[in-house]
């Protein structure tokens, strides 16, 4: 199988999607890096995969810490030998209006969400051209499909990371790395609590749409069943949120209005 003996590291994997795709790929015969900040929950998270030390390591790290990130690459490769697949699920959503946005709330969200993944990708992509294989998987969202009311700053910085991958996947081609992007709809996680308020404070409010929304179980297990397949982008959520993506690109009017915010 595609997935068989892969050392795959997991950012974010404390809670959400990063730890429902722990639990998910645990089920293959897999080696699991976790990464977040919280050191405690990683540990959580690592007890409820049952694998042992031998195929799971956990690797607290910060993200933003930029000048950090070639030596955890180094401590993966120390541990396992080798990497085999990066998921980037690591990220923070927002929830304010242009208007009502400081510009730090931007930098911030732009710094977590697109420059520490581009940092990630080019400290690893060294080891995956010497080594002649080795798979991105980046988590966006549709929101970087489809900008909506709220989420300025959020779906910039996902649909960079869109634009940095559809790059980066014709670019590694030649030398057999693959490239899956994912975009994730409503997806009945906390992301919307611990999403960016414009003071830079977080939200701490579930979105109606959010709890209504796909589990994280089911996400995960349509992302792995995309990574096994090896897609190229993937769209996961409800129909709304899938369909609103069509429509946009031969009805993009009709999408523009319906977003539209009534006073």
């Amino acid at each position: 199988m595609y997935l068989d003996q892969k050392v795959i590291w997991i950012t974010g994997a404390s809670s959400g999607i990063g730890e429902a795709l722990a639990l998910e790929l645990a089920k293959f015969p897999v080696k699991l890096v976790l990464s977040a900040r919280r050191k405690e929950e990683l540990e959580r998270v690592a007890s409820l995969t049952g694998l042992s030390s031998e195929d799971l390591f956990v690797l607290p790290m910060d993200m933003l810490d930029i000048d950090a990130i070639p030596s955890k690459v180094l401590n993966v490769i120390e541990y396992f030998g080798q990497i085999d697949m990066v998921i980037h699920n690591a990220g923070i959503s927002q929830r304010s209006m242009v208007k009502d946005t400081v510009f730090q709330v931007y930098r911030d969200l732009m710094e977590i969400n697109f420059f520490s993944i581009v940092a990630l990708t080019q400290a690893v992509l060294p080891h995956f051209t010497q080594r002649q294989k080795g798979h991105f998987v980046a988590i966006s969202s549709v929101a970087g499909k489809i900008g909506t009311p709220l989420r300025g700053g959020y779906g910039a910085t996902k649909h960079a990371v869109i634009a940095f991958f559809d790059s980066l996947r014709a670019e590694v081609y030649p030398d057999n790395i693959d490239v899956t992007v994912i975009c994730p709809g409503y997806i009945k996680t906390q992301i919307s609590f611990n999403a960016l308020s414009g003071d830079g404070s977080k939200h701490n409010k579930m979105d109606d749409n959010q709890a209504k929304g796909m589990s994280p179980d089911e996400c995960a297990h349509r992302i792995v069943q995309a990574i096994i397949t090896k897609k190229s982008e993937v769209y996961i959520g409800g129909w709304y949120e899938v369909m609103g993506v069509y429509l946009k690109r031969f009805f993009p009017n009709l999408v523009y209005k319906t977003l539209r915010l009534k006073k």
